[in-house]
């Protein structure tokens, strides 16, 4: 590493006064000759940052703009890729209150004055469109709802972008950085991991395109470029560095993201965060900001899960994921000392579908899953990961924690495009039975035997007690406790007191509301 040395401040000082007295001198009319021995020329070198310019120029040709038209106009079409505020291209927030503060932010920026409104940055490919230019052939009912970014992978053609960028469209243009418009065509998309890939005939032409970057070197505080189309404008090149790695934002299973602090902005969707190789190490989809604007936290897709699935696209159009069919849930230290596990990893099992891989091979509910194929497993998150990287119909071995000791299944997996059961309809839960309710005081909650004869009714909670912190509600349902059912309060005590003597100091009960259970670790006195 080059050590660049700077003047101390006392040299500056020193110098500026001797500069200072030199102009005096010279405006009162002493020789120059004289002046001369009072001060030297000084000559700082400056810190040298460092130059993307080599890194731009080489990937700059393989980056385009993408263009979607379609025939249902959207409420807030502007780019597609309108990556911010944790919206994902505007997924999500038509679910919000209308009072929420996020989705009057989303009306504000996308509606009046806004990018499709006269002069904003959607209005272009519209008016080139009425004009004559690229998209008049297209039919006339079809109108530009999105636009992002993208780049391409081969030279023949292939070009990546985001899901959110290309979802619900019908017409897709390429534009290169030399302002050429190409028709291109959808080859495939996931929705779980944002991905999208295009086609552009290259029958008559090569493209310069990049590769993907073995990201599992990049490390937090590497340098970084992002390179797209922020507000409809045309190439633009911004730098950062990796602020976070393995980041969870929320927007679905396999979210495993780069966070830079390059600024992102909306545009730059489906577009390309490169390393000072040139090689891309992420794709960018999300950005968070509270007003719509880079505030230096930007989301990227990591390369190594974009090249598996991009692959899968390429090849027949969609990807094939591993399905276990298990609902699981993280791991706490609570959940971890009452089921006598020494450490807070894997995940629970909360239940099994019916008829699903798992439950075939004999995973149950209660179970903490902590390896795949003899490699441990972090968390419930890494757990969906792991198993979307095989494929359907891959053999794999299962260690579980199982009453106080490992076991290991071995399940042949499914695939989760066809085999995922859907959810069922959500169950009222059970009217408590207050008849037969029995206080159990050092819990902080009541319970009743369950109308339909499965588990005990919660029908009262102490508001002061762990149970009421924990969110245990009245009307919820207790079907086991430490994966032993339960029919009576009595059934709870004889569970309960047998945890005292393995020496526990939590009991996990499984609790159920709404057709949908989770596991809750509630603290046991010593009796």
């Amino acid at each position: 590493m080059r050590t660049i040395k700077r003047p101390s401040l006392k040299t500056v000082l020193k110098t500026s006064t001797v500069a200072g007295l030199a102009a005096v001198m010279l405006s009162t009319g002493i020789p120059a000759q004289v002046t001369a021995s009072f001060a030297a020329p000084v000559s700082v070198t400056a810190p040298q940052a460092p130059s993307f310019a080599d890194v731009v120029s080489a990937v700059s040709p393989a980056v385009v703009s993408v263009r979607v038209q379609s025939d249902e106009p959207q409420e807030t079409a502007d780019e597609g890729g309108n990556n911010f505020s944790f919206n994902f291209g505007g997924r999500g927030f038509d679910q919000l209150p209308d009072d929420h503060p996020l989705k009057r932010f989303f009306k504000e920026f996308g509606g009046q004055g806004g990018p499709d409104a006269p002069g904003g940055p959607g209005a272009g490919p519209r008016d080139r469109a009425e004009r004559g230019g690229p998209g008049a052939n297209r039919p006339h009912h079809l109108r530009p709802t999105a636009q992002g970014s993208g780049f391409f992978i081969s030279e023949d053609g292939y070009v990546v972008t985001n899901n959110h960028v290309v979802s619900d469209g019908q017409a897709y243009t390429v534009v290169l950085n030399d302002g050429t418009e190409l028709e291109a065509k959808l080859v495939g998309r996931d929705s779980r991991t944002d991905l999208a890939l295009l086609k552009v005939d290259a029958t008559s032409r090569k493209f310069t395109y990049v590769s993907f970057a073995d990201d599992t070197k990049t490390r937090v505080g590497d340098w970084v470029v992002a390179v797209g189309n922020p507000f409809g404008l045309g190439g633009t090149v911004t730098a950062g560095i990796v602020s976070a790695r393995g980041r969870d934002i929320g927007s679905g299973p396999y979210d495993d993201y780069i966070q830079v602090d390059a600024a992102v902005n909306r545009g730059n969707s489906g577009g390309p965060t490169f390393d000072l190789s040139g090689q891309v190490v992420g794709i960018n989809t999300a950005i968070f900001s509270p007003s719509g604007g880079n505030v230096g936290i930007a989301f990227a897709i990591p390369a190594s899960t974009a090249k598996d699935v991009i692959n899968d696209l390429m090849k027949d159009g969609k990807v094939a994921r591993g399905w276990l069919g298990v609902q699981i849930q993280p791991v706490t230290q609570d959940i971890a000392d009452s089921l006598g596990l020494k450490e807070a990893a894997g995940a629970l099992v909360v239940a099994p579908q019916e008829g699903s891989p798992g439950q075939k091979a004999g995973i149950k509910e209660g179970d903490i899953i902590t390896a795949v194929n003899g490699q441990a497993i972090k968390d419930a998150r890494e757990l969906s990961r792991r198993i979307a990287g095989f494929g359907p119909d891959a053999k794999v071995k299962i260690d579980l924690w199982r009453e106080g000791k490992m076991q290991d299944v071995t399940v042949t997996l499914g695939n989760m495009a066809s085999d995922e059961a859907a959810s069922a309809e959500p169950k009222q839960p059970d009217a408590p039975v207050p008849s037969t309710s029995k206080a159990l005081a050092a819990l902080g909650i009541t319970v009743a035997p369950a109308e339909d004869g499965s588990g005990l009714a919660v029908t009262e909670v102490d508001p002061d007690s762990e149970a009421a912190a924990r969110g245990l509600k009245n009307g919820e349902k207790i079907l086991s406790v430490n994966n032993r059912k339960v029919a009576t309060a009595d059934d709870i005590g004889k569970v309960i007191e047998q945890a005292r003597k393995d020496g526990r100091t939590r009991a996990l009960f499984q609790v159920e509301a709404g057709g949908t259970s989770r596991f809750v670790a509630l603290p046991i006195d010593e009796g």
